[in-house]
């Protein structure tokens, strides 16, 4: 089977990047990068003085809490999430806020500072909620370059007067294409393929196998590394709210109460490793997108599961194990593709259930797989995560990604791990259709009010005291 329609690949759904958002931090400080490398590709990145930054809708309104204002400071510099860490991130920062002034593209000292930058969050921009824009000008107070970009959720970002497609996605042919859940099947059908099979066989028109495998590897080790650097900290999260870190405190707990790591306990563990990851990244840290920053903890805690307590996992040795990740992650991604494509993945566009909902769905289809379900299995599993996630709101308090989002995503967790033993116990039939909920999801988001997408204007945001 040939098709030149692009499917979305797995590496565009996981990528690492730095906490707490990958809508409202992550995007916002790549489009700033990218402005300022057009800058220096067309030659006047020398003659700037100066860079007006406007912010709207809900990158606006919830900025402060999100950090957007210092990830556009830091992505004007060139900086890329993926790379910086943590601690480099607030050096430079300190730097700026300093001397008040940035090295535009890494190479071009300009004044500019947060105080300056315009906020506009009530204009909401009718193609996407999440907009900025950006004007260099030169010393004599013309314009230089002028561009607006879109931050649409998972740290992808669009510029206006582009087509919908991710500015950071090339496109690029996939030789087993599909666009929905039907197709998906379809495909399956065909070519007697499993789902992570069909992901993986798309992934081989990009790269070759050990890069795959390799790329695969570094996902889990990220996922991995969170959680270890998370449980490393204790005390309370950034930003005002004074919200207790715990799982450090529960991993003490879990090893003293269950130092074999029995099964009994795998509710718990579960739970701390969402928790961790999502502590992780409220506090800026370093984190996979999956396929946003702030669902990061449901996919590595139901791979986790898959590792620890499944029958496949207990066949032990490394190649098990790295199986069952690669598997996992791909069929999790195929998933993902069909939110990104025919719905959305931001929180400031469709509510929570556009990150919560399309994670807790992404990892019942991977558990799916691990488990041996047939592709209508795993279409089932992922159709069940979300149908029970619609409708859920964006309104976290303080615009910080830490109440309700950390312990949202444990119970997303838990949701999808339940969801794909449902399905299993199934023969992949059944009357609701993955399509058909993935469609409800886009239209319950066009029509759930924006105070309730992450604008602080509604729920909880309003209705809990911030101190």
């Amino acid at each position: 089977m040939t098709n030149a329609q692009p499917t979305a690949g797995v590496f565009d759904l996981f990528t690492v990047g730095i906490g707490p958002s990958s809508s409202h931090t992550v995007g916002p400080m790549k489009a700033a990068a990218e402005f300022a490398a057009s800058l220096d590709e067309h030659g006047v990145i020398k003659c700037v003085a100066k860079v007006r930054v406007e912010i709207f809708g809900s990158l606006a309104a919830t900025g402060a809490g999100h950090g957007t204002f210092t990830a556009v400071l830091l992505g004007l510099t060139g900086a890329r999430s993926d790379e910086i860490t943590p601690e480099e991130f607030t050096a430079r920062l300190d730097e700026i806020t300093r001397t008040g002034t940035i090295e535009l593209g890494g190479r071009h000292p300009v004044p500019c500072r947060i105080e300056d930058f315009v906020l506009r969050p009530l204009t909401v921009h009718p193609r996407h909620p999440n907009a900025l824009s950006f004007t260099a000008v030169d010393s004599a107070g013309d314009d230089l370059s002028a561009r607006t970009y879109f931050s649409v959720g998972g740290g992808f970002i669009v510029h206006e007067g582009d087509d919908s497609s991710p500015a950071s996605a090339e496109p690029r042919t996939s030789p087993l294409a599909f666009r929905s859940g039907a197709e998906l099947l379809a495909v399956c059908d065909e070519t007697g393929l499993t789902v992570s099979e069909v992901m993986r066989e798309n992934e081989r028109a990009r790269r070759p196998d050990d890069e795959i495998r390799t790329g695969l590897r570094h996902i889990w080790d990220v996922m991995e590394s969170s959680v270890r650097s998370s449980l490393g900290r204790a005390g309370v999260l950034p930003g005002g709210l004074g919200v207790r870190r715990r799982a450090s405190a529960w991993a003490t707990r879990l090893e003293a109460e269950d130092p074999h790591h029995g099964s009994e306990h795998w509710q718990q563990r579960v739970n701390l490793i969402a928790l961790a990851v999502n502590e992780e990244n409220a506090s800026g840290g370093r984190v996979v997108t999956a396929p946003t920053n702030g669902a990061a903890g449901i996919v590595p805690a139901v791979l986790y599961y898959a590792l620890h307590y499944t029958p496949v996992a207990r066949s032990g040795g490394d190649g098990a194990r790295d199986d069952i990740i690669e598997r996992f992650l791909l069929a999790a991604a195929a998933i993902g593709t069909l939110y990104k494509t025919n719905a959305s993945i931001s929180g400031a566009e469709v509510g929570c259930q556009g990150e919560v909902g399309s994670a807790s769905s992404m990892a019942a289809a991977g558990l799916a797989e691990i488990l041996g379900g047939s592709p209508r299995q795993v279409e089932n599993a992922a159709e069940i995560a979300m149908e029970h996630n619609l409708g859920l709101t964006c309104d976290p308090i303080g615009g910080l990604v830490q109440v309700p989002c950390i312990e949202r995503n444990a119970i997303a967790a838990s949701k999808a791990i339940n969801a794909a033993r449902m399905a299993l116990w199934g023969d992949g039939d059944h009357r609701v259709s993955l399509d058909q909920v993935i469609d409800t999801m886009r239209d319950t988001g066009a029509d759930m009010s924006d105070k309730y997408k992450e604008t602080a204007l509604g729920g909880l945001a309003v209705n809990v005291v911030e101190c």
